[in-house]
């Protein structure tokens, strides 16, 4: 699988339209219930996407944005009246949604129309490319990205069995069309290993690492899938990824055992065998040494934060 792909899989829209997204001006909606990335596309017209604490982005027609919680954020058609005395925010819950338009009557002619998606990411993989984003970011349609809008254009008002599954989906892959635009661009600063993936010196070592990580790998064995020698691959792999490729393949097994400690049908042994580790002791001091805390603990916080409606991470 690409790590890309495997990244991101199992990043999953809940709800995506707002039924009271036809916006006429003055406007002004925020964003309060703490979603971890927000997908926002304007179906039709413009407005500017506020961050709090941040500077307006403006977003068009022909774009998308998405902006990283869970801080609060603001969508209007004017960033000066966020904070003014007239500004007549109206705060956006989730749970607020209705049932988009039945069809493309007067509704969808309105001046802006916003499409919106939360993703309430709590699983680890996703997050190590996740958290490397910017509070808030816009990009174009670009590629495949563009005709896709049209057919979200399309599916809105549909009536049809699953149509919110349908427009869930058609969402999710929007998502990643603007993340992987988002990395391409100039101005983005993915982690190290993100870049590296390119490279063929540490690109293949990353992929073998993550094809098996449960796999003993050494530097040389590494090495050796990259065709070059241990010296050679330790010191590019430590000049694009910050770390050696040990290093690397520990903090991969212990994002990779986060999530699989949220699966109360494993047992913490089951966990460390399937991260490469032998014993549960071996695996147990390494996972606190990374994560501060032991395979247990954090298992019962992560239990503890899903009866709450999150398990609370430091921002990233």
């Amino acid at each position: 699988m690409d790590v890309f792909d495997e990244l991101l899989q199992g990043v999953r829209g809940r709800g995506a339209v707002f039924g009271r997204s036809v916006l006429w001006p003055p406007w002004s909606l925020r964003f309060t219930d703490g979603a971890y990335l927000t997908l926002c596309l304007p179906m039709r017209g413009a407005g500017w996407i506020v961050p709090e604490g941040g500077e307006p982005l403006r977003l068009s027609f022909g774009e998308a944005a998405i902006v990283r919680g869970p801080a609060p954020f603001t969508f209007t058609d004017g960033p000066a009246r966020v904070d003014g005395p007239e500004a007549g925010v109206r705060e956006v819950h989730w749970e607020d949604e209705v049932p988009p338009p039945s069809g493309p009557g007067p509704e969808l002619a309105g001046p802006t129309v916003l499409l919106a998606a939360a993703y309430d990411v709590r699983a680890e993989v996703p997050r190590r490319l996740l958290q490397a984003l910017p509070p808030a970011l816009v990009v174009p349609d670009e590629d495949d990205c563009g005709p896709l809008r049209d057919y979200l254009v399309a599916q809105i008002g549909g009536a049809r069995p699953g149509h919110q599954i349908v427009l869930d989906r058609l969402l999710d892959w929007m998502l990643v069309c603007t993340l992987r635009d988002w990395f391409d661009r100039p101005e983005a600063e993915p982690p190290g290993w993100y870049g590296a993936l390119g490279d063929p010196v540490a690109g293949p070592a990353i992929k073998a690492m993550h094809d098996d990580p449960a796999h003993p790998w050494t530097t040389a064995e590494l090495a050796a899938r990259s065709g070059v020698s241990r010296t050679t691959l330790a010191k590019r792999f430590t000049e694009l990824v910050g770390d050696g490729p040990v290093a690397y393949l520990t903090e991969w097994r212990m994002t990779l055992a986060a999530d699989l400690l949220t699966r109360p049908e494993l047992t913490v042994a089951a966990v460390a065998r399937r991260v490469g580790y032998a014993d549960a002791f071996g695996f147990s001091a390494a996972f606190k040494r990374l994560r501060g805390e032991s395979p247990t603990a954090y298992r019962r916080a992560a239990t503890a934060a899903r009866g709450e409606g999150g398990r609370k991470t430091p921002a990233g």
